[in-house]
């Protein structure tokens, strides 16, 4: 409290909380942080107040350290070394120098031979003795004055003009187009100037050395500063003054005040190799700190972390921290990440829906217990009105009343979802205050930055997971879908299209592949559906007595009783749930689960039937033999698949049959074969052979259709219920 009475960030108070591993959990500090309200207590509790009890506790402060509740205390990211305690570098100049050697090193170190030069040998002291640099020269190239250089027997004069040896000389350390000396005239944005006139010059050498700055060229400037000339980089204009305001911004926090006047790209620089008011102008060292600014960047970075320190177990063995408490019993803890992956149409949606109501409601969800508490779902896919009405009806189908519907948050996004990096801290920013215990994010596949087959550009993607999990505590849940082709042969955890990196980074991955369903099956749960209704109204009239257990178990006997027992317009009604109940399981699918978990032992796999729009496990065992269709062996599937297209054929040529027959039939009288077989394009021999007694393979035909001899000798066709 006394913390955030004085402003102090909540990143102070988190850090020092984790030294305790035992009570400390990831973001309650962040909860208990946003519910004070220093403003409105007429009594706060003060920064006094931790002084006063830290001063009661037996601290007392050495002399010299005691900090004003204006200091800063919280450890600043750019920060790589202590400004107070670095000691200076000391540098020497020889007394036998070669001038031109230096500045040949110089421009062989800065330019490429083709690049033009800009310098100026010329100046003017103006009101107050401040010296003006003329304008200079700039197009010459490098290679030109290398060349001359070479050949000038030590005279840089000859060269580049006479100097005043009592103002020094100056060069410019990018590249010109050779028409002017502005910062459009700037070709290549590669160096950046460092100089500071308030610091001193041994602590100047220290510092820049202790950063590493990746710099090209480090000049004594002949007075009260070093010119260390850093490598940029940049690939225009813009990125040139970011870098160079990042750049100037590390310097300055550790202690070496930067001159902001040199910070854009044509500046002028110290020339090596010249005497200024009898003081060498000198090239000091070349290619010092980092080989680039990329790596000098990253090193910043790497040193500034914020990762704990290692920790000893035996310290901590006597003393171990409480584990997170579990969110789905079994499966997943609360502050870790599950990943749930299927093919389209499995219903993962509809999964993750029917999770959101177990978490609200604290149920059971595929058999697992879940935890009590609030959830978010974030719905990336459907709009608004289908998926509020999708929650409502999973909660109907599942025979829950919404006891706790307002612990269910939903964040609609479709047509606004953006890259995973860019919603990470939005949804932090939106969920800092309302305790969620767990956020699902449906589907990933509509915020995935990279190549989702790139391992470690999925890597950087799921890390920001990890910054949800660890910013509010909470379980992060999200889908995403199989690869292409079969699946039966791969094991659970390498099904999730993209790099194996879906399946290492959750804590818990649900994987569904579907079953096989036999027609054998589909009967016998289309019988089931139809004497479960007329059980249901045949008790609702008051006719429980009236059937029998076997009658309960025949789809066939349970309709008679019905069409015995209910008036007719309670029949007719009972016959439309009937047709609506075969629809269903008609549509009905299985599926079978499998869990590759973290924190967990292995789980048997589930069987779940995915009855629109809710999952069922199969308490009864009938899904427990089958297989998925990639699963069987070559040649049963090469069976199965000849059996279909065999009855497809069938189907399609009955129906041919039938079309043809009726075109040709008049007031339902018959039809002579020739003409019959002439419709079908076959020979009266086949259709007479398709009709025939002895023929098996047409048998749906002979069902419907016979040939016979009419009084005038013809061969003819008829309907068989005609006879």
């Amino acid at each position: 409290m006394a913390l955030h009475y004085e402003g102090i960030p909540a990143e102070v108070w988190e850090q020092w909380s984790r030294r305790d591993g035992k009570r400390y959990h990831a973001g309650e500090c962040r909860r208990k942080w946003e519910g004070f309200h220093s403003a409105e207590n007429p009594s706060p509790v003060t920064g006094a107040t931790i002084v006063k009890l830290a001063k009661e506790g037996g601290w007392r402060p050495d002399k010299g350290t005691e900090l004003n509740w204006d200091d800063t205390i919280e450890k600043d990211e750019l920060v790589v070394i202590d400004k107070d305690w670095i000691e200076g570098k000391a540098f020497r100049i020889p007394d036998e120098w070669e001038p031109v050697k230096q500045l040949i090193t110089y421009l062989e170190t800065l330019f490429e031979s083709t690049d033009k030069v800009g310098y100026t040998t010329r100046a003017t002291k103006g009101d107050g003795g401040r010296i003006a640099p003329s304008k200079g020269c700039w197009d010459r190239t490098a290679g030109q004055l290398i060349e001359k250089l070479s050949a000038c027997g030590g005279d840089i004069g000859a060269v580049l003009g006479d100097y005043n040896p009592e103002y020094g000389a100056w060069i410019r350390f990018n590249p010109l187009d050779g028409q002017g000396i502005g910062n459009a005239n700037v070709t290549d944005f590669r160096f950046a100037l460092v100089e500071s006139d308030n610091v001193d010059l041994e602590k100047q050498n220290a510092i820049i050395r202790e950063l590493e700055l990746p710099v090209a060229a480090l000049v004594y400037s002949g007075g009260k500063s070093l010119h260390a000339i850093v490598r940029i980089e940049a690939a225009d204009a813009k990125q040139y003054r970011e870098r160079v305001e990042y750049l100037y911004k590390v310097c300055d926090k550790n202690g070496f005040e930067v001159d902001r006047n040199n910070k854009n790209p044509s500046r002028l620089s110290r020339m090596p190799g010249v005497i200024r008011s009898g003081k060498k102008q000198y090239l000091l060292d070349t290619n010092i700190g980092k080989k680039s600014w990329s790596d000098w960047v990253e090193w910043i970075e790497s040193v500034n972390d914020d990762l704990p320190d290692p920790e000893n177990l035996a310290d901590i063995w006597d003393d171990m921290p409480e584990l997170s408490p579990p969110l789905i019993d079994g499966i997943l803890r609360q502050g870790h990440k599950m990943l749930i992956a299927g093919p389209s149409k499995a219903g993962k949606s509809y999964a993750l829906l029917e999770l959101c109501c177990a978490i609200a409601e604290g149920k059971g969800w595929l058999g697992f217990n879940c935890a009590q508490g609030k959830v978010m779902y974030v719905n990336l896919e459907l709009d608004r009105a289908s998926c509020l009405h999708r929650l409502k009806d999973v909660y109907t189908r599942l025979g829950w009343k919404p006891e706790n519907a307002r612990n269910i948050d939903m964040w609609h996004l479709r047509g606004k979802s953006v890259p995973m990096d860019k919603l990470a801290p939005k949804l932090i920013r939106r969920a800092a205050k309302k305790n969620y215990i767990a956020i699902i994010i449906d589907p990933i596949y509509k915020v995935i930055t990279g190549d989702e087959n790139s391992a470690d550009q999925m890597a950087r993607f799921c890390n920001q997971f990890d910054k949800i999990c660890t910013e509010l505590g909470c379980a992060v849940i999200y889908c995403h879908h199989h690869s292409k082709g079969m699946q039966g042969q791969k094991r659970s955890m390498d099904r999730a299209s993209g790099s194996g990196v879906f399946a290492r980074d959750p804590d818990a991955l649900l994987d569904l592949i579907e079953l096989e369903l036999s027609e054998d099956i589909l009967k016998q749960e289309r019988n089931k559906a139809i004497c479960n209704i007329c059980a249901d109204w045949l008790d609702r009239f008051g006719f429980s007595e009236e059937y029998s257990q076997d009658d309960a178990l025949s789809e066939s006997a349970m309709k008679q009783k019905c069409r015995e027992l209910l008036e007719p317009n309670s029949f007719d009604r009972l016959m439309e749930a009937v047709h609506e109940a075969e629809k269903a399981v008609q549509g009905r699918t299985a599926w079978r689960v499998e869990g590759t978990l973290r924190e967990f032992p292995k789980f048997p796999a589930i069987n779940v039937w995915f009855d629109y729009p809710i999952h069922r496990i199969d308490t009864v065992g009938v899904l427990g033999d089958l297989q998925a269709e990639s699963e069987r062996p070559v040649w049963q599937r090469a069976t199965d698949t000849r059996k279909k297209q065999a009855e497809k054929k069938k189907e399609k040529q009955s129906n041919e049959f039938e079309i043809a027959f009726s075109n040709l039939e008049f007031d339902g009288g018959d039809v002579a074969a020739a003409d019959l077989a002439e419709a079908l394009e076959v020979s009266a021999h086949t259709l007479c052979t398709w009709l025939g007694q002895g023929n098996r393979s047409k048998k749906e035909l002979k069902k419907e259709f016979e040939i016979f001899t009419s009084e005038d000798g013809k061969r003819c066709v008829r309907r068989v219920e005609q006879t």
